[in-house]
C-alpha cells in the first residue's frame, strides 16, 4: 500500500520516502502532530497551516482518539444543509423545462429517484466510523490499489470540480438578476468561490459547524418563494400523462435525478470519518438517508412548481428565457411581490450555494491524493485551493449554456457512479459477506498490506460498465441501441447491470488465483 505514511519514521523521513516505506507496516494511524513533522517543503507548509487552525489531514487514517464527533446525527445535519440549496431547486425544474413532463410526473420521479440515489450515500456513511478512512480510500478495499480505483478517483475529482462549477453558475445567474444586472456574472462567482474557500481551507470542523445552521435562512427563503408563488396564482400542475414517450421522458429525467443524488456517495465517508467506531450504524444510516432525501425532495418539488408556473405564464417564461432560473425567481419574488425585500431573499438564496460548494471542494483533495503517491505529497489545503480556481474558470466558460451543461454533466455522473456502487455492493455482500476482519481485526489496527484485491476483476467490471453506458445512454452526441428502442436514457441502469455481470463472473476467478 503506497499512500499511507509510516507512523514511526514520519518525523525523520521525507514525505515521499515515508509513503514508499509504509507498504511494509500494518498501522496507518497518524496524529496531526505527526503529519506536520515531515522534513520537506510540504512539512513546513503543513505546520504553517496547523498554526492557522486548518485541517492538515489528507488521506491518512483518523486515529480513534482524534474522532471527537459524538452525534450520530451530525452527518445528517451536514447533508440537510448541503441539499437545502438553490441548485437543488433548479434541478427539480429540469423535468418540465428539458424533458417536457408535467408537475405531477416530475414530482413522482423526484420522490422515487431521490430515495434510490440516497441509499448508497447512507450506506457508505456508515463505513467512515468503521475504518476511519476517506471514501476514496475505502474504495481501495473493494477495487484494489490499482488502475480501477485510480480511475474512480480521477472521475470523482472531475465531478467535484464540475458540481462546484454548476453551483457558481446558479449563484451568479441569480445575483446578476438583482438590481438590473449591475453585478457581472464573474462577480457572483467570485463571491461564492471566496466564501467556499474560507470554510473548506479550515477543514472538517469549520465546515460542519457552518452546515449545521446554514440551512435555516435558506429554508426561510424557500418558504417566502412558496408564498409568493401561491399569491401569484400562476401555478398549473397539468395532468399525468402516459405512453411510451412519457415513460421515456420520466426515465431520462430519473437518470438526471439519480446522478444528482447519488453523486454524494463518493463523498459520504469523508463526512462521518470523525465519528467513533462505536457509533450506532443503523441510526447513522437512517439519519443520513433522510438527511439527504428530505431537502432534495422538498427543493425538487419547489423547482418543478416554479417551472410549471413559468411554462403557463408568458411573462414568467420570458423572465426565464432572458435570465435563466435566476431571472424566473426574480420575477416571482421581486417583480411580482416583495421588491426590495425579495432582492434580499434572493441574495440569501444565492449564498446558499456556498453550503453545497463546501461538500464538493472539501473532497477534491482526497480524490487527488489517491490518484498518485506523488499527488499524496501535496497537502489537502493546496488541492482545495486549486479545485476552487478550476471551478471558477470553468464556470466562466459554461455560464451561457447552463441547462445543457447541467443535464449532460449529471447524466455522466450517474453512469460511472452506477458502476462504482454495483462493484462495491457485490464485493461487500457477495464476496466479503459484510466482514472485514482481515483488514480491520479485533486489535483495531488497519491491515491493508496484502489484504487488498488485485483489482483486475474491478477493472474488467468497469470496462463492462462502460460498454453498458455506450448501449444505454441517450445524449445529443450519442444514442445507444437500447436507448433508441426505449426512447429513454437507460445509461445508469445498463452500466450497473453490465458491471454486475462482469464482476460476478471475474471476481471468483481472481480470488481463486490470487487468494485475496
Amino acid at each position: 500500500m503506497e499512500k499511507f505514511p509510516d507512523l514511526e519514521n514520519s518525523a525523520q523521513d521525507t514525505f515521499s520516502s515515508s509513503i514508499t516505506e509504509s507498504s511494509t507496516h500494518s498501522s496507518y494511524d497518524l496524529h496531526e502532530k505527526e503529519i506536520v513533522q515531515r522534513s520537506s517543503v510540504f512539512g513546513l507548509f503543513q505546520r504553517a497551516a496547523l498554526r492557522c487552525k486548518m485541517e492538515v489531514r489528507g488521506i491518512e487514517r483518523v486515529p480513534e482518539d482524534e474522532r471527537t464527533a459524538t452525534s450520530v446525527y451530525s452527518p445528517a445535519y451536514f447533508w440537510f444543509a448541503v441539499n437545502m440549496v438553490l441548485p437543488s431547486v433548479s434541478i427539480g425544474g429540469l423535468g418540465i423545462s428539458v424533458f417536457g413532463l408535467t408537475f405531477w410526473d416530475s414530482t413522482l420521479a423526484i420522490i422515487f429517484f431521490t430515495f434510490l440515489g440516497a441509499f448508497p450515500v447512507a450506506f457508505y456513511s456508515t463505513l467512515g466510523p468503521k475504518f476511519g478512512l476517506r471514501q476514496m480510500v475505502v474504495g481501495q478495499i473493494w477495487f484494489g490499489d490499482h488502475i480501477a480505483c485510480r480511475i474512480f478517483a480521477i472521475l470523482n475529482a472531475i465531478c467535484c470540480v464540475g458540481w462546484n462549477t454548476l453551483n457558481m453558475i446558479v449563484a451568479a445567474s441569480l445575483l446578476h438578476s438583482i438590481n438590473g444586472g449591475q453585478m457581472p456574472p464573474w462577480g457572483g462567482m467570485l463571491i461564492v468561490a471566496c466564501g467556499t474557500a474560507i470554510l473548506t481551507l479550515f477543514g472538517y470542523k469549520t465546515v460542519h459547524f457552518y452546515e449545521r445552521w446554514a440551512w435555516v435562512p435558506t429554508f426561510g427563503v424557500f418558504l417566502v418563494i412558496i408564498a409568493c408563488l401561491v399569491k401569484s396564482d400562476t401555478f398549473a400542475p397539468g395532468t399525468l400523462a402516459s405512453g411510451k414517450l412519457e415513460a421515456g421522458n420520466v426515465l431520462s429525467f430519473g437518470a438526471t435525478l439519480f446522478g444528482s443524488v447519488t453523486a454524494w456517495s463518493t463523498y459520504a465517508a469523508d463526512h462521518s470519518v470523525y465519528l467513533p467506531p462505536t457509533i450506532n450504524s443503523k441510526k447513522l444510516f437512517i439519519s443520513v438517508l433522510f438527511g439527504v432525501s428530505i431537502p432534495l425532495i422538498f427543493t425538487g418539488i419547489l423547482g418543478s412548481a416554479l417551472m410549471a408556473s413559468a411554462v403557463n405564464t408568458p411573462r414568467l417564461a420570458t423572465a426565464y428565457n432572458d435570465g435563466g432560473f435566476g431571472g424566473l425567481l426574480y420575477a416571482v419574488i421581486v417583480t411580482d411581490s416583495l421588491h426590495a425585500f425579495g432582492q434580499f431573499c434572493l441574495v440569501l438564496a444565492a449564498l446558499s450555494t456556498i453550503a453545497v460548494g463546501c461538500a464538493n471542494v472539501y473532497s477534491i483533495a482526497f480524490s487527488m491524493q489517491v490518484i498518485s503517491e506523488y499527488f499524496a505529497m501535496i497537502p489537502r489545503v493546496v488541492w482545495t485551493f486549486l479545485g476552487i480556481c478550476a471551478s471558477f474558470g470553468l464556470a466562466m466558460g459554461a455560464y451561457g449554456n447552463f441547462e445543457q451543461f447541467m443535464e449532460n454533466f449529471m447524466n455522466l455522473i450517474g453512469y460511472w457512479l452506477s458502476i462504482y456502487e454495483v462493484i462495491s455492493f457485490c464485493e461487500h455482500f457477495f464476496f466479503r459477506k459484510r466482514s472485514y476482519d482481515s483488514i480491520l481485526p479485533a486489535d483495531g489496527k488497519l491491515h491493508l498490506h496484502d489484504n487488498l484485491p488485485p483489482g483486475w476483476a474491478s477493472l474488467f467490471a468497469f470496462a463492462c460498465g462502460v460498454a453498458g453506458v455506450v448501449v444505454g445512454m441517450y445524449q445529443q452526441w450519442w444514442t445507444g441501441p437500447i436507448a433508441k428502442l426505449t426512447n429513454a436514457d437507460l445509461g445508469f441502469e445498463s452500466a450497473g447491470g453490465f458491471a454486475m455481470v462482469g464482476y460476478l463472473a471475474m471476481r471468483p476467478l481472481e480470488r481463486n488465483y490470487f487468494g485475496r
